[in-house]
């Protein structure tokens, strides 16, 4: 599923419009050609014609924002497909759970098959945030709007503004809950690194300080795979929302018809 196949953001567009529309061959904004399948009256046609003409453009111009401003929040997982070889999968990790009170220690991010991480101390800058955060299209995260966001934007005086897929939520619509590494382990998703908790990575830090290096190696292997593991678990969440929706039942009895 991308944004070109989605029409639910026009206004009069619900979810039994846009299922129309994908079952009449409309399954994606070029396939518009201002003609009305039944049922779809002359404003909300009108509607659509005018933000076909206003997405294309704004797609040409990788206007992910606009995206996020004109999708219902709980279908911007459909901005993933469309952004996905820009999106910046990171994952924080701190001495506590108080923004106001505890740290950052380590900040890791994936992109395009690269992962960096910034180490408190060493080369973790509000400058060297605000670049990764600068240079993507889309933000993905797992609790990272309650949690990795507001943290970083306390800790080093930032505003976030870059959109953001935080993925508990679409895991909740698909009845995952808890962590994320309770929901890895219930889709497959397999880690390579230490078997640590969100407590350990407290104490490796602490023990890091006193002077051991190889504890600050376990935390940074730690913080990139849960980084890493962001991106195994948008595609496969991603994938299960589109297969919940009817466009994938109206492509394939299109394509059926046509033989």
């Amino acid at each position: 599923m991308r944004v070109e196949n989605s029409f639910i953001p026009v206004s009069g567009v619900g979810e039994t419009t846009e299922r129309r529309l994908w079952e009449a061959g409309v399954t994606e904004w070029d396939d518009y050609d201002g003609q009305r399948p039944r049922g779809i009256g002359a404003t909300t046609a009108s509607r659509i014609e005018s933000f076909v003409d206003e997405a294309l453009e704004r797609l040409d111009d990788r206007d992910a924002p606009y995206f996020e401003r004109t999708f219902p929040g709980d279908e911007r997982w459909r901005l993933y497909e469309t952004f996905r070889q820009n999106t910046c999968f990171f994952d924080i990790e701190t001495t506590g759970l108080s923004q106001h009170h505890d740290d950052v220690t380590t900040v890791s991010f994936h992109r395009d098959g690269e992962t960096t991480t910034l180490v408190r101390g060493r080369d973790l800058t509000p400058e060297a945030v605000r670049e990764q955060f600068r240079t993507a299209d889309l933000l993905c995260t797992f609790n990272g709007k309650r949690f990795d966001v507001p943290f970083l934007e306390t800790a080093f005086d930032l505003n976030v503004t870059t959109p953001h897929l935080d993925l508990m939520y679409p895991c909740r619509r698909l009845g995952l809950t808890g962590g994320l590494k309770r929901i890895e382990v219930e889709v497959g998703i397999d880690r390579d690194g230490p078997d640590i908790s969100g407590r350990d990575a407290v104490r490796l830090w602490h023990q890091y300080e006193a002077g051991e290096e190889s504890a600050l190696e376990r935390l940074v292997s730690y913080n990139r795979d849960d980084t890493e593991n962001l991106r195994r678990l948008a595609d496969e969440t991603c994938r299960r929302l589109h297969h919940q929706t009817p466009l994938d039942d109206a492509v394939s009895s299109l394509e059926y018809e046509g033989e």
